[in-house]
């Protein structure tokens, strides 16, 4: 190698990053996204609510510029509607909407389901049975908020159980309305004892390696879930 070579290659290592503060702005835009996708889907930011920027850069810690990145992040999930020259507000819950998307979500996790029952490896469902009895010893404790995070976790774990990027990306674009939803359908307690003896039904089903019982398993689960929201006694906002 030539000293030019050397020199160059020295230069190279020791020259700044152009990007290095927009990575930075970009890591706090994500968990910026993350804790407001969180409040929205816990009703901390209401249905209908003002997006108040500076009320919350000051409680999140950051710039207007990461904040605003954050908000477009969940514009396209859907959780925050932007609104031209006036502040974005946390997207309405429509009904019939929601009926659409669970419809679809039944689809694909069904889907999932199937695919999984032959693709997940024998390490994978162990992982699945360990965390099932997690949620069985959550549910006797009436934790509502890791109960449903791993039920998230859970229905995650068996999307990409089916090894299908495609199938696991489209699935991915629609979790932020479905988690908003899944979180109201757990405000029926009794909705919280059918759930977990369904995922045992389904854990079972990927076990005996039976895909068309648990696309079926899966499919009717999913469903349950939206007739459960479809029946809150409390009216959408």
């Amino acid at each position: 190698m030539t000293t030019d070579s050397n020199a160059l290659l020295a230069s190279d290592t020791t020259a700044p990053t152009p990007n290095r503060h927009r990575i930075q702005t970009t890591s706090l835009a994500q968990e910026a996204y993350r804790v407001l996708q969180r409040m929205i889907v816990h009703g901390e930011l209401a249905p209908g609510e003002r997006i108040v920027e500076p009320v919350l850069c000051e409680q999140l810690g950051i710039s207007r510029t990461p904040l605003r990145e954050a908000l477009r992040m969940l514009a396209t999930e859907g959780l925050v509607t932007m609104r031209r020259n006036r502040n974005a507000v946390v997207t309405r819950i429509d009904a019939s909407e929601l009926e659409h998307l669970f419809e679809v979500e039944a689809g694909i996790e069904s889907l999932a389901a199937d695919l999984a029952a032959s693709r997940m490896t024998n390490t994978e469902l162990k992982r699945l049975e360990a965390l099932q009895e997690r949620l069985e010893r959550l549910l006797a404790k009436g934790d509502r908020n890791a109960y449903f995070e791993l039920n998230q976790r859970i229905h995650g774990l068996i999307v990409a159980g089916a090894k299908n990027p495609v199938l696991e990306e489209t699935h991915r674009s629609l979790l932020g309305r479905l988690e908003r939803a899944r979180y109201l359908a757990l405000d029926r307690l009794g909705r919280w004892q059918e759930s977990t003896e369904e995922h045992r039904e389904i854990l079972e089903a990927l076990k005996a390696r039976d895909g068309e019982r648990a696309r079926r398993l899966l499919a009717d689960h999913v469903q349950h879930t939206g007739d459960a929201i479809a029946t809150l006694n409390r009216p959408y906002p």
